[in-house]
């Protein structure tokens, strides 16, 4: 994730209003709620503001209560986010986007020295891209300047006070309500056409699987604390059956869907990537093989795009640019498929975790990488990952659904240049528990494993670099815990000898940062610290007892094997050197600069065989698995996991 200096909060320039949803003495009933909600972390002992507000805007739209709030939760799970922008530019608890100033200036595979093929057996990919002048932004990603039009409310009002901006998303409903022909109706059965018009999707697989997840949302209820402390509670209505035929008459087109390999549960459609040549002796831009007959799909790796959807699709078009498997849209989670689960997508810049994985980006595209995720995306992410899973045997942990932050660079001069997306604002906590598989504490409290847990929205460890190198980005909940030399939060950060720089609090700076789920030996304890080794080293971090932020675990370990003062880690498992045949060149197997020192222990995700995908041609005659008698164990080594030779270890636990 890398940042620009745009500001996506600005207020727009002179418009002029269209006041048709609400007469001006609502808007006046409106006001006393702007800018009544109460500080973060202030919980409203009643039903809280933002519970009346949206009673509020529905009586004066003339839209069912409990639709606005299942629309709500849909879009942002009723968070304000301080008036920070998601990653499509929208806004609020109705997640009304203004994207105008949102659009990136490039995508996150062609920033930085990371080469996404990741293999050095071929040139590195560093693609370039032509940026166009002028983006024309769709509906969906302008529907705050359309609340603003309908409401009368101020622009800056809409993206910073959740009162206003609730009642802009009631008035966009009843906007929907009423271009379908539809009456203002108090049963929310009758509303499912305009929720899915809402959701600003233009096929009707899409508007339909964000109005199904609405309504699952009406009929299991929900409750929960808002990210400023208000309680906001939706009854449950198990019986409610809406009028789904309504979507027929909304006029929307139909997905290509040649092939697709998604569950029925999501909207998915058929984006190809091209297999091509070009040049003389070049070709893009993915390998074909024969997974999982020829290798096992082991991981899934989590990756923003840092690029609006409709130029990243076309950018996975390209056969000279680079490719992953999936996209996932913001607004309404729709889901394009780019790269067969058989073939291998160039997408993590490490050619080892390639040729075993599955590569998944979800749009994000504002300067800002302090940004939001909508729970649309979430939900269709986890559905996503939920039935590849399944399909290919891949356990549900830390250890193989990844964040494109967490692959190793397969090399020491590669370490530097690796892509640090999602980034610490991903909630990996939230994230599982749509997955059905939530962390947990697994043993007792002197355990000797730890897994990391924080509370995401009260866990707020300040980043720097957001928007403006070294200034400091929005106040914002994480995944992440900060680790220290010391039991002391003077003490200097800990240090990732990998990057060749002075650990930095800044937002791409994973030197010094832990992740939600993931899993540490402990070293250590002092008062409400605790210390695991990381990095080859004791790094210290606050856990207390009333607020931890990591939880007890229980699992497999690796030590140096008796006699040995440490061993070396890679950043690839490949085969040994005899393994080869002969017309296929052996690939280096070279540590990286990190070694595990005797008497540390690091926690094992996986044992895996030493192989190497030679795939440097076209035509795919000469394509070959290489497997070596060498085996590997994939490890939590530092913030990314690293691999150590299973002869240099002892295995304390079971692996596999």
């Amino acid at each position: 994730m890398r940042g620009s200096a745009t500001d996506p909060t600005s207020t727009p320039g002179h418009r002029h209003l269209r006041r048709t949803a609400v007469p001006l003495a609502s808007v006046a009933l409106l006001l006393p709620l702007l800018g009544a909600a109460p500080a973060p972390g202030a919980e409203d002992s009643s039903a809280g503001r933002l519970q009346q507000a949206f009673a509020t805007a529905a009586a004066d739209y003339h839209v069912p209560q409990s639709v606005l709030l299942a629309v709500s939760y849909l879009q942002s799970r009723w968070d304000g986010h301080a008036g920070a922008p998601s990653v499509s530019g929208g806004y609020g608890p109705m997640h009304l986007t203004d994207a105008r100033t949102a659009i990136a200036t490039t995508e996150h595979h062609a920033e930085g020295t990371e080469d996404a093929r990741g293999d050095g057996a071929r040139a590195a990919v560093h693609p370039e891209i032509k940026v166009p002048s002028e983006s024309s932004l769709p509906a969906r990603l302008r529907t705050l300047p359309k609340a603003a039009e309908l409401t009368g409310v101020p622009a800056g009002l809409l993206r910073t006070d959740p009162a206003a901006n609730v009642a802009g998303g009631a008035a966009l409903l009843a906007d929907a309500q009423k271009q379908l022909g539809e009456p203002l109706s108090t049963d929310p059965a009758d509303w499912y056409g305009a929720v899915a018009r809402f959701s600003g999707a233009d096929d009707s697989a899409t508007a339909a699987a964000y109005a199904d997840d609405v309504y699952d949302v009406l009929r299991s209820g929900e409750e929960r604390v808002t990210d400023d402390g208000q309680l906001v509670a939706l009854a449950a209505q198990p019986r409610l059956a809406p009028d789904t035929a309504q979507l027929k008459r909304a006029g929307l087109r139909t997905l290509p869907t040649d092939g697709v390999e998604c569950p029925r549960s999501v909207s998915c459609e058929a984006v190809w990537a091209p297999y091509a040549q070009f040049g003389t002796d070049d070709y893009g831009n993915h390998d074909l093989g024969d997974r999982p007959v020829s290798q096992r799909i082991k991981y899934i790796v989590i990756h923003d795009t840092e690029g609006a959807w409709d130029g990243v699709l076309n950018l996975i078009q390209d056969p000279t640019y680079v490719s992953w498997n999936y996209t996932i849209r913001s607004t309404d989670g729709l889901i394009a498929q780019h790269v067969k689960a058989k073939d291998v997508a160039w997408h993590a810049g490490n050619w080892d975790i390639n040729a075993r994985s599955v590569g998944i980006e979800h749009e994000g595209f504002l300067a800002a990488p302090d940004a939001w995720y909508t729970e649309a995306m979430y939900r269709s992410s986890a559905r996503l990952v939920r039935y590849l899973a399944a399909k290919y045997d891949i356990p549900l942990d830390r250890q193989h659904v990844l964040g494109h932050d967490n692959v190793p660079g397969p090399t020491t001069s590669t370490i530097p240049g690796m892509h640090t997306d999602p980034g610490p604002y991903w909630d990996w906590r939230h994230y599982f528990q749509l997955l059905g598989h939530p962390f947990k504490k697994t043993a007792g409290k002197q355990a000797g494993l730890v897994t990391i847990l924080p509370d995401y929205a009260a866990n707020q460890p300040g980043y720097t670099g957001c928007t403006t190198k070294g200034e400091p980005c929005t106040v914002h909940g994480s995944s992440e815990v900060r680790l220290y030399t010391d039991h002391d939060v003077n003490a200097p950060l800990v240090r990732d000898i990998g990057l060749k720089t002075a650990p930095t609090t800044d937002v791409n700076d994973l030197s010094s940062r832990v992740s939600t789920g993931q899993q540490y030996a402990v070293a250590d304890r002092w008062g409400d610290w605790t210390a695991i080794w990381y990095l080859g080293q004791k790094a210290w971090f606050e856990n207390p007892r009333r607020q931890p932020t990591a939880v007890p675990a229980r699992g497999a370990v690796i030590t140096a094997r008796d006699g040995l003062a440490s061993v070396p880690v890679y950043g690839r498992a490949y085969p040994e050197k005899e393994a080869y045949p002969a017309d296929v060149p052996a690939q280096s197997v070279v540590p990286l600069p990190y070694t595990i020192p005797a008497g540390q222990r690091y926690v094992v995700g996986d044992e895996v065989p030493g192989e190497y995908y030679y795939a440097v041609t076209f035509t795919t005659d000469s394509h070959r698995v290489v497997v070596g008698k060498d085996l590997y164990y994939e490890i939590q080594y530092g913030h990314r996991v690293a691999f150590v030779r299973a002869a240099d270890v002892t295995l304390e636990g079971s692996a596999g």
